[in-house]
């Protein structure tokens, strides 16, 4: 999918003449209904390019109802409060509390983020195009735009419906306001929001319209899953659907999840980091080995060989495996003194949406288990018989993650050594439960400048 950058200037020249080379018809200028210097179809632009290929829109606006600085201050409590969480003008009704889903919780935060930072575009634009206007040479915008239902503040309401304003302004602004929103919640699955490649269309984002409705929906109404997050981050940047899945390549680069390069502690669960490689070419979708971890094989701590002392700490690295009818998988290879373990990168990415967070005071557990034995372990390692510490202070944060993927996912949490004491505080009593059969809690103790 090949980049393009805002043309620099309204009108792009086609190709030059030649006696051998017909010609070939200019973009066609600003103006009467071309609002946007939008380049062609299937070419992907950052969210700062997006923006600044919609201020036509915003001209328009400015030049039908002779705005002033003064009314700037108006459009931008409108924006504000569109792109904001819990106003009564608010595209995305999202309730967050204390017992919101973690999911709900990244993408909330998200929102309010992507869209305080839209907003501040947004104000800067108007107050630019006051004294440095966007040429529109083939005469005032008159654009079609549909109501979405977007609400208006009272005092926007005033400015765009009132005396100054009328049907053209409106129109304008609500297309404005729609790309705007469409904008926002395409961004939502990513942290590096501001490198996502958008695909776009002459009609910029509304192509992600029918996949936007599916992802708001699922994270209004349940727990959004996260391949339902990974599909809609695929369809803004590729336009396409594919398998369920934990990550995606797209041509010039791979989205994954963010702890891939953070810590396991302190990174997202549920978000998606884009990381640019020219050497990606065909689409692909990330899959985990085993869909149902319920059912997968299972190993007993107790039956765990006993630890064997390790001279500083162990080495990982991810590796792909070739795609396969558009899928692949990938695995978090640990070496020790020529020994390799191989743990499935979708369930280490599962272990660490799944896991508990402990405070550093919570204490160890009774029982204890060694890293390296748990990583070179078959199938899941579980136990029944008393909570259990695994301390993995002397790791760095991809050997955490393969951690994450070889201890069965429930009851799993990860904590933060507490040094400040020598040893951690004492606790009560394992946590088991009265009829023996859910699984005891498993933690990773992890360094305390993993936190950071």
């Amino acid at each position: 999918m090949p980049r393009a950058s805002i043309p620099g200037t309204p009108t792009t020249l086609g190709t030059p003449t030649t006696p051998d080379t017909p010609a070939v018809p200019d973009t066609p200028a600003l103006g009467g209904s071309r609002w946007n210097t939008f380049p062609a179809t299937g070419t992907t632009l950052t969210a700062r390019e997006f923006f600044t290929a919609t201020e036509p829109l915003l001209q328009g606006i400015v030049d039908d109802i002779a705005l002033s600085s003064a009314d700037i201050a108006v459009l931008e409590g409108q924006i504000r409060a569109t792109l904001g969480l819990g106003t009564r003008e608010t595209a995305l009704p999202l309730y967050l509390g204390p017992d919101s889903a973690s999911a709900a919780r990244e993408l909330g935060a998200q929102a309010e983020t992507i869209g305080q930072e839209l907003a501040s575009w947004s104000t800067e634009a108007l107050e630019r195009l006051l004294t440095d206007p966007v040429p529109l040479p083939a005469g005032p915008l008159v654009v079609r735009s549909h109501c979405y239902g977007h609400l208006l503040t009272p005092p926007a309401a005033n400015l765009l419906l009132g005396r100054r304003g009328g049907p053209v302004s409106m129109q304008l602004y609500n297309e404005w306001l729609h790309q705007l929103v469409l904008l926002r919640d395409a961004l939502l699955p990513f942290t590096n929001w501001q490198d996502a490649p958008l695909l776009i269309t002459p009609t910029g984002l509304r192509h992600t319209e029918p996949a936007r409705d599916a992802f708001l929906t699922e994270l209004l109404v349940r727990q959004i899953r996260h391949t339902s997050i990974v599909a809609f981050a695929r369809n803004v940047v590729t336009g396409t659907t594919g398998p369920a899945g934990y990550g995606f390549e797209a041509g010039g680069g791979t989205a994954l999840p963010a702890v891939l390069d953070q810590p396991p502690l302190t990174a997202p669960r549920h978000l998606l980091t884009w990381r640019p490689d020219p050497s990606v070419g065909e689409a692909a979708t990330y899959v985990a080995e085993v869909q149902d971890y319920y059912a997968a094989p299972r190993t007993l701590v107790e039956d765990l060989p006993p630890a064997i002392t390790t001279s500083g700490p162990l080495a990982a690295r991810p590796v792909t495996a070739p795609v396969v009818d558009g899928t692949r998988t990938a695995r978090i290879e640990v070496t020790h003194d020529g020994t390799t373990a191989q743990v499935d990168l979708g369930q280490a990415l599962r272990g660490h949406r799944f896991a508990h967070h402990e405070s550093p005071a919570a204490g160890d557990a009774p029982g204890t288990a060694d890293a390296w034995s748990a990583l070179r372990a078959p199938g899941l390692v579980w136990t029944q018989s008393g909570d259990v510490t695994l301390d993995a202070t002397a790791q760095d944060d991809l050997v955490v993650l393969a951690l994450l993927g070889r201890l069965y996912p429930e009851n799993l949490a990860l904590r933060p050594a507490d040094h400040s004491t020598g040893r951690s505080a004492a606790r009560p009593a394992a946590r088991t439960t009265t009829d023996g059969t859910s699984p005891s809690r498993l933690t990773i103790l992890v360094n305390p400048t993993q936190a950071h």
